[in-house]
């Protein structure tokens, strides 16, 4: 039988959304392997002198735990 854990993580980007949930996957991936998949809860930006100045995600990460450990 799986188990599977989810986490919640907060990424963000200068570029945009799909670049701030890559950079969630990227993170994640360092120290985490067996990612199945990533809900998008919610996104948000940050605004400096009236325009966008960084774009985030918060994320909820699925990963499977090693049955050999």
């Amino acid at each position: 039988m799986a188990i599977v854990k989810v986490i919640e993580v907060i990424a963000s980007s200068e570029k945009g959304f799909e670049d701030a949930v890559q950079n969630a996957v990227n993170e994640v991936g360092k120290t985490i392997h067996n990612v199945d998949s990533v809900f998008v809860k919610d996104f948000k930006v940050h605004v400096k002198d009236g325009k966008i100045s960084t774009y985030g995600a918060i994320c909820k990460v699925s990963f499977r735990l090693d049955e050999k450990r």
